[in-house]
């Protein structure tokens, strides 16, 4: 990997493309060759397709909705530690990172995540999370399997949503480890919709033309959006800020969609950073002590509407 023959990263681009946008969208892709050899011993750790599944009888006598995320000793990532260096040390990551959140930032979380294809999903299944906002599909893998998060489409949603009473001071950076065209389940950003600070899921949006969206945060503040649809190569990388929606559509190809998905913040007690400029532009509040409302009592839906769905 010659990371000497990368491009120059043009720091204040990085700070100026959050306030505006609310995410940055790399020029280059990180190194494709280290994507691949990720890709392939990821690939062959298991089988993607209907074999990572319960059986329905399986799941009805046991069912979970929480706890069936990647955690600490049980993620798949930790095996393949020595592997991520084309992320974690490549000089334009490393340097956007730094010129947003302070020079000593840390790793928040960091997993595979996983888009099912619609082949490899049981009919059954289907049946259940029709409509759901959030097709998180880890309550119905196989316990064995849980070390990466699978989804099958997710509405637009903050990554707030899973950090309640913290505030929106950490970045998302997201990697595709393969080609993702429109059919691969694309990840589907809503530029500007930072702008309105932290707001409760699912969110008040209705489509405004094409790529436009309208976007209210329930504090009577609205806003005009446009959808940015993430497809690229081996090696794409994106980031984003925590209030910033995104979600992507069910996978229509007949292959997984295998991406790398980070979290990083700034350490406790850091001097201020470009974040911090980022944020004095929001028009809403950086946390909520309670960022969901679509999730019953024993982590199910309770609501079923899809969003993202209408967009494309």
């Amino acid at each position: 990997m010659s990371l000497a023959l990368k491009p120059p990263l043009n720091d204040s681009l990085v700070v100026e493309d959050f306030i505006e946008a609310g995410r940055h969208i790399f020029p280059e892709p990180l190194d494709a060759t280290a994507a691949g050899e990720l890709l392939q011993a990821i690939r062959a750790t298991r089988p993607f397709d209907g074999r990572l599944f319960q059986t329905e009888a399986e799941f009805d006598a046991d069912p979970r909705y929480v706890g069936v995320n990647p955690r600490p000793g049980r993620n798949l990532l930790e095996r393949f530690e020595d592997r991520l260096g084309f992320v974690e040390r490549d000089p334009r990551v490393t340097r956007a990172l730094g010129e947003l959140l302070g020079a000593d930032y840390q790793i928040i979380n960091k997993k595979a995540v996983c888009g099912v294809p619609a082949s490899a999903v049981p009919v059954w299944l289907k049946t259940r999370i029709a409509g759901n906002p959030v097709n998180n599909l880890g309550a119905w893998v196989k316990p064995d399997y849980r070390d990466i998060t699978y989804f099958y489409g997710i509405d637009f949603h903050q990554d707030l949503i899973d950090f309640k009473d913290r505030d929106a001071d950490f970045v998302t950076l997201y990697v595709y480890l393969h080609p993702v065209g429109p059919a691969d389940a694309p990840l589907f950003l809503l530029e500007g919709s930072h702008r309105l600070g932290a707001t409760v899921f699912p969110h008040d949006l209705a489509q405004d033309g094409g790529d436009r969206w309208r976007y209210r945060d329930g504090r009577a503040g609205e806003t005009r959006v446009r959808q940015h649809v993430l497809t690229g190569e081996a090696g794409h990388v994106a980031m984003w800020h925590a209030c910033t929606l995104h979600g992507t559509q069910p996978d229509a190809a007949d292959h997984e969609r295998i991406s790398l998905r980070y979290l990083f913040g700034p350490r406790p007690g850091a001097a201020a950073a470009g974040m911090a400029k980022v944020n004095a532009t929001l028009r809403g509040p950086l946390s909520l002590a309670a960022t969901r409302e679509d999730l019953a009592g024993d982590g199910s839906a309770r609501i079923h509407r899809n969003t993202v769905n209408q967009g494309c």
